[in-house]
């Protein structure tokens, strides 16, 4: 083995594109952990208590992504106390402990950032620690990892303008999101609806008139069947009992299954806060969302035929065999964004 890698999982999202990325590593010692802290009132807080369980720090996203762990026989290191790492692959730097930062790290995006609101000001303005925002809206802006792998040329530019130095950003693409078309081919039952994927506003404890959001994707339907995807960090039996108030009789409700073969087989997408938004823009479907839609096509992941983990792991490689000071590994930057570029293209020709 030529050195230990730690992946920082999360979500199952962010646990799964992890998974591909040290897929791409095999020749490494990989290991992973539940994003985590070292704050001594924030770990009793997580072990004695379900206050922060809406997070990815504890409850069913620490549970469904150690049991993905587990099923791929993966190997474990929660808060990385077994080993000493070469290099430390986050999913998110909103918090990222200060016996880690000794150790070369890298971040992945694993989706699009909430909406940049007066609370984000308030954390940038003051300097505060970006998790206090409540959200993801800095999320890949804290500038403390050595590199940064965006989805998009747009994001990059939206984490540079949030406080991350440009040429720590590589435009490489994002696994799960990279190649939307392969979702087109699917045996997801039904078709031509108007779909709706909601967000765990609620239960990340941000405002939502969820009745509201009801009634109007009833009124885009106009009559046709609704199909209601709910975010898996969701209460299920509150927010299907909302819809079964607001909605007609017959609308469709999952807690589960793939969200991709749903968007493909849609009419039309009613999103909130969600990544789902850019499966949606890539099959060519009319989409809603809270986001301005000018600003999504700017933001859209780079399409690369599923190449986004073999390009990050080609950077990874190069940082970890980096032998000299990390903070000299600036470039080739722009001459791994060439040869990235090149493989892409040699891939899907």
């Amino acid at each position: 083995m030529k050195g230990k890698i730690l992946f920082i999982t999360g979500s199952i999202n962010q646990t799964s594109q992890m998974h591909q990325v040290a897929q791409q590593l095999i020749d490494y010692d990989c290991w992973f952990s539940q994003f985590f802290t070292d704050s001594p009132t924030l770990n009793f807080l997580i072990k004695h208590t379900r206050l922060l369980d809406g997070t990815i720090l504890a409850g069913q996203f620490k549970q469904n992504s150690e049991d993905y762990l587990r099923r791929n026989n993966l190997q474990i290191d929660y808060q990385a106390k077994k080993n000493q790492y070469d290099l430390i692959v986050y999913c998110s730097d909103l918090h990222i402990p200060e016996r880690i930062r000794a150790t070369k790290t890298v971040w992945v995006q694993e989706g699009m950032t909430d909406k940049y609101t007066w609370m984000s000001k308030i954390v940038k303005a003051l300097n505060l620690p970006p998790i206090l925002t409540g959200g993801t809206s800095l999320n890949g802006s804290s500038n403390i990892c050595d590199v940064y792998f965006a989805a998009s040329e747009g994001y990059k530019k939206q984490f540079n303008r949030l406080g991350t130095v440009a040429n720590k950003i590589v435009v490489t693409g994002m696994p799960n999101y990279d190649n939307i078309s392969r979702f087109v081919d699917n045996d997801f039952p039904y078709r031509n609806y108007v779909m709706v994927a909601t967000t765990d506003m609620r239960e990340t404890f941000r405002y939502e008139n969820r009745p509201s959001f009801i009634k109007e994707a009833v009124k885009i339907a106009n009559g046709r069947k609704l199909l209601f995807k709910l975010h898996p960090n969701e209460k299920f039996d509150r927010a299907q009992a909302e819809i079964r108030k607001y909605a007609p009789e017959g609308t469709l409700i999952y807690q589960s299954g793939n969200t991709n073969h749903m968007i493909a087989n849609c009419a039309e997408l009613i999103t909130q806060y969600s990544t789902v938004v850019y499966t949606g823009m890539a099959l060519g479907k009319k989409v809603h969302s809270y986001f301005d839609k000018k600003q999504l096509e700017q933001l859209m992941p780079l399409q690369n035929g599923g190449m986004s983990a073999y390009n990050i792991a080609y950077v990874c490689r190069n940082f970890i065999e980096h032998n000299q000071i990390r903070h000299d590994f600036k470039h080739p930057y722009w001459e791994l964004a060439r040869i990235i570029s090149e493989l892409n293209m040699a891939k899907n020709a």
